[in-house]
């Protein structure tokens, strides 16, 4: 099974009057035009870029984050994929931005599949001026945990649990949060709280936790929200697994002031340890944007340049191999 975990960066694919194959022929005008959302529409070159990708990629399970709704899956699976290879999975969730994560799942795959939500999930969590007041936990995940089964007979048997999320931005509009840093921490042990569950209901099945968890949850070094997914599960990093250099794994670019380009991964799949030796050796990895010649495109120096790239986000890719089905 190849698996590909991507932030496709605000995938909005919307027309107040249905899509067609026409609107993909377009003006990249026109094509704004087809939507009067709130949310632009994400443009047509950057939209056939993410999809050459990920045809050439041909993963099994692709894993997406900031996709726009169901709407713009379903869009972007029928039109710009051709609808042919995949069928796809998106509850939407709580995002204030409408950025939801999903799932495209090839139709070839010998096995059925069944998406459950976790946005209803409180988590425990306040602020700390709300602490002060002894209010209640009310609040939710930013977004969600997606959870998918894949089974064969019984959607109660499943062989591989797949947990997929989009943790809490550094935004901070209200300044009650340096960064969101507290709010991801109480999305990230409530993560650990839905894995550790599952382990529980279905012992022998082997799970992925997966997402963009907006800041280093891998090791050394791991940043301080994320401790409890090393102190309180057996969860192993892809990459780490796979021996890939850390300079070698950074998913989001970040621009600093006269300063060089910052690289950090941000994007994480983790591993079950019944699932660690399956993982096929060298397919775990970073998949660098390509130009017209097939040639790995040089790392942007410039806003305007990394503004270019299909996404903000690199491709997480990884293979694994004789997963026992049942």
């Amino acid at each position: 099974m190849k698996v590909c975990l991507w932030n496709v960066e605000n995938l909005f694919i919307l027309s107040d009057t249905g899509l067609t194959a026409d609107h993909l022929k377009l003006d990249e005008t026109q094509w704004q035009k087809l939507s009067v959302s709130l949310h632009p529409n994400k443009s047509l070159k950057k939209t056939f870029a993410i999809a050459n990708i990920l045809k050439e990629l041909d993963a099994d399970l692709v894993m997406l984050c900031e996709v726009g709704g169901q709407e713009s899956l379903k869009n972007f699976n029928e039109h710009f994929l051709r609808d042919q290879n995949y069928a796809t999975a998106l509850i939407e969730g709580n995002s204030d931005r409408h950025i939801d994560v999903g799932f495209l799942i090839k139709k070839s795959l010998p096995c059925y599949f069944d998406l459950s939500t976790n946005k209803n999930r409180l988590i425990q969590f306040l602020y700390s001026h709300e602490r002060h007041l002894g209010m209640e936990f009310s609040r939710k995940f930013s977004r969600d945990v997606a959870e998918l089964k894949l089974f064969t007979k019984d959607r109660e048997n499943p062989f591989l649990l797949v947990l997929l999320t989009h943790l809490k931005s550094h935004l901070d509009p209200e300044g009650i949060d340096f960064s969101g840093r507290e709010r991801r921490e109480a999305e990230l042990k409530a993560l650990v709280d839905i894995h550790l569950e599952l382990l529980k209901k279905f012992p022998k099945t082997p799970q992925m936790v997966c997402g963009d968890f907006n800041g280093f949850a891998g090791r050394p070094n791991t940043d301080k929200e994320f401790l409890d997914l090393h102190l309180r599960t057996q969860l192993v990093d892809v990459l780490d697994i796979a021996q890939v250099p850390l300079d070698k794994r950074f998913s989001h670019l970040q621009f600093r002031t006269n300063q060089k380009t910052d690289g950090k991964q941000i994007d994480f799949s983790f591993l079950t340890p019944d699932l660690s030796p399956l993982l096929k050796a060298n397919s775990g990895k970073m998949y660098r944007f390509r130009d017209e010649y097939g040639f790995e495109q040089d790392l942007p120096q410039t806003l305007d340049a990394k503004f270019l790239l299909p996404s903000d986000h690199y491709p997480l890719i990884f293979e694994l191999e004789k997963i026992q089905v049942w």
